[in-house]
């Protein structure tokens, strides 16, 4: 088979989500031996993490404006190559397309209420932009893509799509995350000593920053240890906001923002964590809650969505809206080194079970599944 896979953002710098999802997809992809040629399509960019391969061709077309670049450039360079599928892998796909496609719909958050507090332009315009494009291109594709059981019923009873023409594939994790000696110190390019919580808040209200700001305000008021906060990319005024709205200063002495982690030194983030917050409201499936498994760090989660799902049943599970509920396992980790210890093997047992390895392995059988359909 020819197999056209759209990635068009994994060449920039400041990479998130799905293009991390689709960048190691793509990678173990071209470690296994097959008769298939895939054809990457990406944007241009200067974070050139991908190469040719022998089965494995990048194509580079079109600018960096996605719904431009998506509806314009991809479906215009695809049909030079003489696709027989194309996986679209960021939620949405061409309107105009006749090849047949798979879609990766990670998740199905913009057809939830949305949250009016949420001014981030960026955010706003990908809501609008999916509910636009997602409901006229769901009957054209073969499949659906998606990446947890929650979310495959979430799609299956609010998209009314049968469920056989749906695929859950787990994701996976970088194996550079693991438990490991940060000999060259990498973490303090982001903050000067270890023992700290770390939280990959932002302003998507999805994310529930506030609470757990709120959260962490009281478990400083309870803490003889009092350990630091560490913020990845939070605008600061945004954080004023909240420490002014809820009344708790406390925070700011103990709070740090370094803006942008590189992926590289998430591993070392981790590592030298006393433990990770990952309290969002939902998610879809929460890479970071297996990266930090992985590295054996305490996880603090949600009982929500996807998260006890990935995170298994002797996680840590919290309510996301119960800033009390937070902070009394955020002092239990810090009180009860038995637990303590306890919950870095739970992590580290849970993260085996999932790697990037298998995610590949069941998309190569899925596209081999619509070839043999599309050849009867």
């Amino acid at each position: 088979m020819r197999i056209g896979i759209e990635a068009q953002r994994i060449f920039r710098e400041n990479k998130h989500g799905m293009d991390y999802v689709v960048l190691q997809e793509i990678k173990e992809l071209q470690k296994i031996e097959s008769n298939h040629e895939y054809f990457v399509f990406v944007a241009p960019g200067k974070d050139r993490c991908l190469t040719d391969s022998e089965h494995v061709h990048i194509i580079e077309t079109g600018g960096s404006f996605y719904p431009l670049w998506e509806q314009y450039s991809l479906p215009q360079t695809a049909r030079k190559y003489q696709l027989d599928l194309l996986h679209c892998t960021s939620n949405t796909a061409p309107i105009y397309c006749n090849l047949p496609m798979v879609l990766t719909l990670h998740d199905i958050i913009f057809l939830e209420p949305r949250d009016k507090a949420n001014k981030s332009l960026y955010q706003n315009m990908g809501w609008f932009y999916r509910r636009l494009v997602v409901p006229r291109i769901l009957e054209k594709c073969k499949r659906i893509v998606t990446v947890s059981n929650f979310e495959k019923n979430n799609i299956v009873r609010k998209l009314g799509i049968p469920e056989d023409k749906i695929a859950m594939i787990y994701n996976g994790y970088t194996e550079w995350f693991k438990p490991t000696n940060d000999e060259a110190k990498v973490f303090q390019k982001y903050i000067d000593a270890p023992g700290y919580f770390f939280f990959l808040g932002n302003t998507d209200p999805k994310k529930n920053t506030e609470r757990t700001l709120i959260a962490y305000s009281k478990y400083l008021e309870q803490s003889t240890a009092k350990r630091r906060l560490l913020l990845a990319d939070l605008d600061r005024q945004y954080l004023e906001n909240i420490i002014a709205r809820n009344n708790i200063q406390n925070i700011k002495e103990n709070i740090v923002i370094p803006g942008y982690i590189k992926n590289s030194d998430l591993p070392y983030i981790y590592n030298n964590a006393f433990a990770f917050l990952y309290t969002s409201l939902r998610e879809s499936f929460g890479i970071p809650l297996l990266e930090a498994m992985a590295c054996g760090t305490p996880v603090i989660t949600s009982n929500t969505s996807s998260m006890p799902e990935i995170g298994g049943t002797d996680a840590i599970l919290i309510s996301p809206d119960n800033p009390d509920e937070i902070a009394e396992k955020m002092l239990l980790l810090e009180t009860d080194s038995a637990f303590y210890n306890q919950q870095k093997q739970v992590g580290l047992d849970r993260a085996r079970l999932f790697s990037w390895e298998k995610t590949a392995q069941q998309l190569l059988k899925l596209y081999e599944e619509i070839g043999s359909e599309l050849a009867q």
